[in-house]
């Protein structure tokens, strides 16, 4: 009892996460200058990595790191379960104290979790936890780097899937957008299943006999897909007056169709490809 009173404690009711705003004096890399740099500098670097190891290594062998991406795998399984704990302990405290409030305004806690009511700030428990995800991005962004390095190969889909998701995790905190609290609670559930499998395989233990990262990242999109149309709905019946930050939300449901699509070609045309390869061994 004592333990779980600890983590509740460190995880959702510290001051510093409790007093938590953002703000673009105060939180390290708010600013707009910043993202856009970030993410323009990621793309650079990944492109110029790509185009020297080209030169320099035509006929090399891959770039050996060692134990470097399964202690990247690790650190981020880590670091998505801490998010995913948190920001869950956040938001059942935040239901907790404001139940009285929307006792009065009729809206039950689903719906807070999906539409946040119209005037809603960046502060607080459950941004807190949305700021480090937010941060967590550029962790994530050194993947890439391991890819090229190991493969010499420059994935574009992936260059497109993390700026975009670096962008739009900064416009969650920076338009208090509604719905962010179940989106990060599935990505970082995902994201800590997805880095452990990874880290396990990453040290010479068997693999899965099916396209296990692939399938995650389809139930995560998949569920996500369900989420944009909850709040729709939701803005549409105006409960509370709407959602805040439907804004961002619409320019948010561009960028995730645009994820989407390219990648449920991709997975229409695997499971295709592994089809016919069945029916192919089968005749033989």
């Amino acid at each position: 009892m004592d333990t779980a009173k600890t983590i509740t404690y460190y995880l959702s009711e510290q001051p510093s996460i409790i007093n938590f705003r953002w703000s673009h004096t105060q939180s390290w890399g708010s600013t707009w200058s910043f993202l856009f740099t970030s993410i323009t500098l990621y793309l650079l670097l990944s492109v110029f990595l790509h185009l020297l190891l080209a030169v320099i290594l035509r006929r090399g062998r891959p770039v050996s790191l060692g134990p470097i991406p399964a202690v990247h795998s690790l650190s981020m399984s880590v670091i998505s379960a801490t998010i995913f704990a948190g920001i869950l302990l956040s938001a059942a405290s935040e239901i907790r104290q404001s139940r009285w409030f929307w006792g009065r305004n009729k809206t039950t806690p689903f719906q807070w979790l999906l539409c946040f009511p119209l005037g809603t700030r960046p502060s607080g428990r459950v941004f807190f936890w949305s700021y480090v995800f937010y941060l967590s991005r550029f962790v994530h962004m050194w993947r890439t780097f391991f890819t090229i390095l190991r493969r010499r190969k420059l994935v574009f889909f992936q260059l497109f899937y993390n700026s975009l998701l670096t962008f739009m995790s900064y416009l969650w905190l920076e338009y208090s957008q509604s719905f962010q609290v179940l989106v990060i609670l599935f990505t970082t559930l995902v994201y800590a299943v997805v880095y452990g499998y990874r880290f396990w395989t990453g040290i010479g233990l068997p693999s899965a006999c099916f396209p296990f990262v692939v399938n995650c990242q389809m139930v995560l999109l998949g569920c996500n897909l369900v989420c944009h149309v909850g709040v729709l709905l939701l803005h549409c019946m105006k409960v509370g007056g709407g959602c805040n930050g439907i804004g961002a939300w619409l320019f948010n449901s561009v960028l995730n169709a645009a994820i989407l699509l390219p990648f449920l070609k991709f997975y229409v045309n695997m499971v295709l490809e592994k089809r016919k390869n069945i029916g192919f061994m089968k005749k033989n």
